[in-house]
């Protein structure tokens, strides 16, 4: 029997990137998967596509992380579809970097509704479909801890924000047995964050690998905090970073 069998799963912006690759990974191990996307429509029909052939069970639903609707529609689409939600991974996430002088009251509040507010309302929704057992896992960021350089402070508060989300989560669904914990990336080669582009260089002097990580080293250890391994991990933020800010 497979790892997630007889699981399912709703992975937030898992059409590309780091989100297509634990969506890809938790259906090969077994589990149920809905992912959404936003603008990715032709990816995100062909992830589901190749998940169905190949005898798994994918979902795929058009949402807007940055509309609280749009969240919660997806979770009900997933418990209609599928019976339920047993592991959430809150993936979906935007950048947008300039001079913090240049900023605008707009582009603090798109950012904050993505990367933090869409975390709360999904794990909101899904917490009441989930029993013991159940796994809330975020996608942040090492820039939580130290942020790189100029240009980051939006998307380093926000993903700051996440730590307290999670600690404060963990205590109220410990009970319930559901762990809340944050996995925190680094440089990952993506079409976001290209290992070829201006700044790969100066991106891997700062690594103590000297290298770029993989959506699928994400994807590993999203898969460990997901099964039974990870049950007595919660409240936590793990960080895999290839030594960035070691």
């Amino acid at each position: 029997m497979k790892k997630f069998a007889n699981k399912t799963v709703l992975v937030t912006g898992g059409s590309r990137g780091i989100g297509a690759a634990i969506t890809k990974r938790l259906a090969e191990e077994g589990a149920n998967v809905a992912f959404t996307y936003n603008r990715s429509g032709e990816k995100a029909q062909a992830i589901a596509t190749a998940i169905n052939h190949a005898g798994g069970k994918a979902l795929a639903i058009r949402a807007n992380s940055g509309v609280p609707d749009d969240v919660t529609d997806a979770v009900k689409q997933t418990v209609n579809e599928f019976g339920g939600i047993d592991i959430l991974v809150s993936n979906a996430g935007i950048y947008i970097g300039k001079p913090f002088e240049d900023h605008t009251l707009e582009e603090y509040e798109e950012i904050m509704s993505v990367n933090v507010r869409a975390v709360y309302v999904a794990a909101h929704a899904a917490v009441k479909h989930m029993g013991a057992g159940g796994r809330i896992i975020t996608i942040g960021s090492n820039m939580a801890d130290g942020s790189m350089g100029p240009q980051t402070t939006l998307y380093a508060m926000s993903k700051s924000a996440l730590q307290g989300f999670t600690r404060g989560l963990a205590r109220d669904l410990g009970p319930k047995k559901i762990t809340v914990n944050v996995v925190q990336p680094g440089p990952v080669d993506t079409d976001m964050n290209p290992a070829d582009s201006e700044l790969a260089n100066f991106v891997r002097s700062r690594l103590a690998l000297a290298d770029y990580g993989t959506g699928d080293d994400i994807a590993g250890l999203v898969s460990f905090l997901a099964g039974d391994e990870g049950k007595f991990i919660t409240g936590s933020f793990l960080t895999i970073d290839g030594g960035f800010n070691a």
